[in-house]
């Protein structure tokens, strides 16, 4: 039986992984902290079916013992601050998480693991605004426009220069924008789902609240920030089975995940409206305080090395996906409605 220990795996892409290696048969070690596996994540249902080890990534002595305890066959590191935006107010953080920490990984395994294969997640988020490609693929420049993007360029180089000075079995996945159900309402397609949710069911003003402690509809609103900014959006659990692909491969390598689709802010508030039949033109602005100080250019996926190599491909449409996502709001919704909680 393989071992695999994800880091990360309280998260979306950790918990669907999670889920789809339990499938295939792999003992499943978790790497987290205390406080966030013991309150609701969504991962919570895999309590009993995965093994948890509990720590801080940033705490090199942490993510060495967990290595040395699980001795795992493969490694999946998703543990990062997740979020572009919030990178501006917790820069220092966001270095120490998405940078410093994988480097700490990287020097565990070579020192506790060396045999194991290692999957990095990178981000689309590296290609900043400054691309001088319509598509990007694995040979293009990076050039981050925030915190968090840096510190991710960091790591992926980091990752190459472990895997050509010690020859390790490390490969990076450059993931780009991935939603599902499970995304937390801090990010903007689950907030744009929410508020179509609310908008079907006829909520002026929501229970839940954004970054600025206002609620997220107000007054049947929904705020937003630069309605034109575009991204290549695709299903999450498609690219946790991308994740499990690269690590099949002999030779470790770096891989651009994405769908090859691009579709603006916009648009995506168009779909999630129309989904429920309501106009997302009566029901959205645009909030100037929520643009950020610098966005990233129209970055678009060329998945040509994944489709040939891992034979991998999207399953899931983008309207499929927003669907999915809607519905689960509405679910999550419809309770607090008719037991009055929400006025």
């Amino acid at each position: 039986m393989k071992r695999a220990l994800i880091t990360g795996i309280t998260g979306q892409d950790g918990s669907y992984l999670a889920e789809l290696l339990l499938e295939k048969g792999y003992e499943v070690f978790g790497f987290a902290r205390q406080e966030s596996w013991y309150r609701p994540n969504c991962a919570s249902h895999l309590a009993g079916r995965v093994r948890l080890l509990f720590g801080d990534l940033i705490e090199g002595v942490d993510i060495a013992n967990a290595v040395q305890d699980a001795q795992p066959d493969e490694i999946y590191n998703l543990a990062s601050q997740s979020r572009p935006g919030e990178s501006w107010a917790r820069a220092p953080e966001t270095l120490l998480v998405n940078g410093l920490a994988a480097t700490r990984l990287f020097e565990a395994v070579r020192h506790n693991r060396p045999s194991a294969r290692v999957y990095h997640a990178s981000s689309s988020e590296m290609f900043g605004r400054l691309s001088k490609s319509r598509r990007q693929d694995e040979t293009t420049s990076f050039a981050p426009v925030n915190p968090y993007a840096a510190a991710k360029v960091y790591a992926h180089h980091m990752a190459s220069i472990y895997r050509d000075s010690y020859d390790l079995h490390i490969a990076c996945g450059i993931l780009f924008n991935h939603e599902s159900e499970r995304r937390p309402l801090h990010f903007l397609t689950q907030k744009v789902a929410y508020g179509a949710a609310c908008a079907a069911l006829g909520i002026k003003n929501s229970p839940h609240r954004n970054e600025r402690g206002r609620p997220i509809v107000e007054a049947g609103k929904l705020a937003l920030g630069n309605l034109a900014v575009a991204r290549d959006w695709g299903y999450a659990p498609d690219f946790v089975r991308a994740m499990w692909l690269i690590l099949q491969q002999d030779q470790p390598l770096d891989f651009i995940i994405g769908t090859g689709e691009l579709r603006t802010l916009t648009e995506l508030c168009e779909v999630a409206y129309q989904s429920v039949g309501c106009d997302w033109r009566e029901c959205v602005l645009s909030d100037p305080v929520l643009v950020r100080p610098l966005e990233p250019g129209h970055v678009l996926a060329d998945a040509s090395r994944a489709r040939e190599v891992l034979g991998w491909y999207p399953t899931v449409s983008f309207e499929e996906m927003v669907a999915r996502m809607v519905s689960a709001q509405m679910v999550r919704l419809k309770p607090l409605l008719d037991s009055g909680e929400i006025a």
